[in-house]
């Protein structure tokens, strides 16, 4: 039985709760309700190309009739390798009006967990993006017995028979002969020369959506009908405590009623094409597909780009919602500091123009300060902000201010104004009221330095809505100050994306705001965070002993995240019971396969991998000095404890190591860099428990110094010379990554 004290609820007037919808009958509301020329538009090097929601409707409608055309049953699973683009909107819409099951397969993934998951889920048909993709996956897809039919979203138009891999003769014959491939296919729709498993037969989404048309008029009614509330909709693959990944089933009611909850609860937020979309998070993921679903109720005008456009066109596009991750914020954050931080530069003709502040803030001043230059001096000290009056009398039509260029984030400000307006941010808390004195220098900082910093995001921004990991207090009471509302929450794939969430009056910056309508959150006596409603995961696919331990018989999930409640009511995130851990990418890491390879080396006693919340994942290794002293004896070295575990030689021979456990896993998961601490770690100073296992937060609280170096600009000159040194003294060669290892994207 769960012990815990209270149950926290959504507070009065923060939203609705809609029970009963299914996925496609939020396109259908939206096509009757707000009819949008624009709802997807996907970048294109020739431009936007828009979509109406009414045809997004059309294509759904022919790529359904078209699966089930091809044989594909009710509950039949559907594997999306795709890019997140309007491509995989339109086939996961597809996949659901027939009543299929999809499995989104995120492209940062290893060959190896693509190749599981397409056989773990049963997967009878594989959609890829385009055919560079196919060509990647394909020699391996000799293991999916169940696998039948391959589809290309993005087949050139000039696409026909015979199709071709495009391999050469000797890579199609060792991949045939590897499949054990003894004739070939050649049936009209499939490759004629193809180096596939047998009986995969290949075809183009066009295809499909062409086989589709003929019976559009007469199935579309019969499709909707046939639809529950309580089907299963998709199955998302997350990592798994032994390091596969496992697949969280998910309802259309979990996901419907999660996205129209969160909807609901945000101020402001309308109906139809005013509001504007800049979408680049990955749509295998549950947090950008649940929003994009209630996007899509709602009627708005998303705009789908790619991470290493987005800032280009946040511009273009001038986004009036964005939903993002701290990182990108925290870059932005971080370059704001840095400008305000350095030195002011030589104003020369060059990098400094002088600007005419007249049309901009005559009305404005006027009004707030009537004519006043006295009192202005006094009480705001305008003259230490570099602001230059021409004569003794206080003449507005002669103002003007030297402005100094700042290319990375397009402001151009003098240096001390720019850092004045970052110290008046910094004392903004959001949900504490303020007085006149402050609100009145907030407005003077807005018109001349926040404005700026709202064209970084297009200017027309009402809710950047952030998620995937934790956003720093400091940071959010930063843009908050800035008239730039960034609204945190927080949620697993368990529980369809948002469990809490700031948003209208209930914005506390550090906490990921309060319950969604309809969820039930408790904090059990372990500090441990429970859930509980309709949001909830129907449990873990093929995997009944996992269910079990996640969810109680009376409905309660078990996060693995430990938090507290504040007195008003506000969840925060104080730490990890799981034993996998969150990057700030957004990216789980699940630790414990890379720690026990390191420990099958004789020389590691102990290996902690860390990173929760940072950039990148990094280890602390804890040697076993016996076995090192001997190795040294054996390389020549007589040293004591401390220098060894800095000598170039020995600091080569874990690198080793570390390369060797970093192969087979995903790019995110890698150990990008280590540190070797001269400690031990027992049960009697309280870094393990009685069973042998590490107590995590306790290692991130004692040895945090060491930790920040790992993460600090001085390890990289280290980390640097580290290097240069290891190449005139390596004992050991790091080990090979096979290409079957290899991600996808590393991109």
């Amino acid at each position: 039985m769960l012990l815990y004290d209270q149950i926290y609820t959504a507070p009065p007037n923060s939203g609705n709760v809609l029970l009963g919808r299914t996925l496609p009958s939020l396109l259908d509301e939206a096509c009757d309700r707000a009819p949008n020329s624009h709802a997807l538009n996907q970048w294109t090097e020739q431009g936007w190309q828009p979509l109406s929601n009414q045809a997004f409707r059309t294509a759904v409608q022919e790529v359904a009739l078209g699966l089930l055309n091809l044989g594909l049953e009710k509950g039949d699973r559907v594997a999306l390798l795709m890019h997140s683009d309007v491509n995989f909107c339109i086939v996961d819409m597809g996949c659901l009006l027939a009543q299929l099951i999809d499995v989104p397969i995120d492209l940062s993934q290893t060959l190896e967990n693509i190749v599981f998951i397409t056989q773990h889920s049963e997967a009878k048909v594989l959609v890829v993006s385009n055919l560079d993709l196919l060509y990647q996956v394909v020699p391996y897809l000799c293991g999916t017995p169940n696998l039948q039919i391959a589809i290309v979203a993005d087949a050139p138009p000039d696409w026909q028979q015979p199709r071709s891999l495009g391999l050469d003769v000797e890579q199609e014959q060792e991949i045939s002969a590897c499949m054990g491939i003894s004739q070939l296919l050649s049936q009209p729709r499939r490759w004629q020369s193809c180096p596939t498993p047998p009986c995969i037969q290949i075809f183009s989404l066009t295809e499909i959506r062409q086989r589709g048309q003929a019976q559009i008029s007469n199935q579309q009614q019969h499709l909707r009908s046939a639809i529950a509330a309580g089907d299963l909709a998709t199955i998302i693959y997350i990592p798994g405590a032994t390091g596969k990944p496992q697949g969280v089933m998910l309802t259309h009611e979990n996901l419907s009623a999660n996205a129209l909850a969160m909807f609901s609860g945000i101020p402001d937020l309308e109906f139809g094409a005013k509001e504007v979309v800049l979408s680049f998070l990955p749509l295998t993921h549950v947090f950008a597909r649940v929003f994009f679903y209630g996007h899509l109720n709602y009627g708005h005008s998303v705009y789908f780009t790619t991470p290493n456009r987005v800032m280009k066109h946040l511009q273009e596009v001038q986004p009036t919602i964005f939903a993002t991750v701290p990182l990108l914020l925290e870059k932005i954050y971080q370059r704001i500091l840095e400008a305000g931080n350095k030195p002011a530069e030589p104003e020369t003709a060059k990098n400094v123009k002088q600007y005419d502040l007249l049309p901009r803030f005559r009305t404005f001043a006027a009004q707030m300060f009537q004519s006043k230059k006295e009192a202005l001096q006094r009480k705001f000290h305008l003259s230490s902000l570099g602001w230059q009056f021409p004569s003794p009398q206080f003449k507005l039509p002669h103002w003007r201010v030297y402005l100094t260029g700042w290319k990375s984030l397009q402001v151009e400000q003098t240096q001390r104004l720019l850092a004045w307006a970052i110290a008046l941010a910094q004392q903004y808390e959001l949900g504490q009221s303020s007085s006149g004195k402050y609100d009145l220098m907030l407005k003077l900082a807005d018109r001349l330095v926040f404005s700026r910093w709202r064209s970084v995001f297009g200017g027309h921004l009402k809710y950047a809505i952030c998620g995937g990991a934790a956003l720093k207090a400091e940071i959010a009471n930063l843009f908050a100050a800035a008239r730039i509302t960034i609204l945190q929450g927080y949620g697993l794939t368990e529980t369809s994306s948002a469990v809490a969430c700031n948003r209208g009056c209930f914005n506390r910056a550090g906490t990921v705001g309060v319950p969604l309508p309809g969820i039930e959150v408790a904090i059990a006596n372990d500090a441990e965070i429970l859930v509980r409603g309709p949001y909830v995961t129907q449990g873990y696919y093929k995997n009944p002993d996992a269910t079990r331990q996640a969810i109680e018989p009376d409905g309660w999930f078990h996060t693995g995240d430990i938090g507290v409640f504040t007195a008003d009511g506000f969840l925060k995130i104080t730490g990890l019971k799981k034993s996998h851990f969150k990057l700030s990418t957004g990216k789980y890491v699940t630790p414990q396969p890379l720690e026990n390879k390191l420990e099958q080396s004789p020389l590691v006693a102990k290996a902690v991998a860390v990173g929760s919340e940072r950039k990148f994942c990094a280890m602390l290794i804890f040697p076993n000095l016996d076995k090192l002293r001997e190795q040294a004896q054996v390389l020549g070295l007589n040293l004591p404890d401390e220098e060894l575990l800095n000598h170039p030689c020995i600091l080569a021979l874990y690198q080793a190591l570390v390369d060797e456990a970093n192969c087979h896993l995903p790019y995110w998961s890698l150990v990008k860099r280590f540190q070797l601490i001269n400690a031990t770690l027992s049960v009697e100073n309280g870094m393990l428990t009685p069973t042998g296992e590490v107590k995590r937060s306790k290692i991130a609280e004692m040895f945090a110094q060491e930790i920040n170096v790992l993460y600090g600009q001085e390890n990289l000159k280290q980390k640097t010379q580290r290097h240069e040194q290891l190449n005139l003294c390596s004992p050991m060669p790091a080990s090979t990554c096979p290409a079957y290892a290899q991600s996808l994207n590393r991109g």
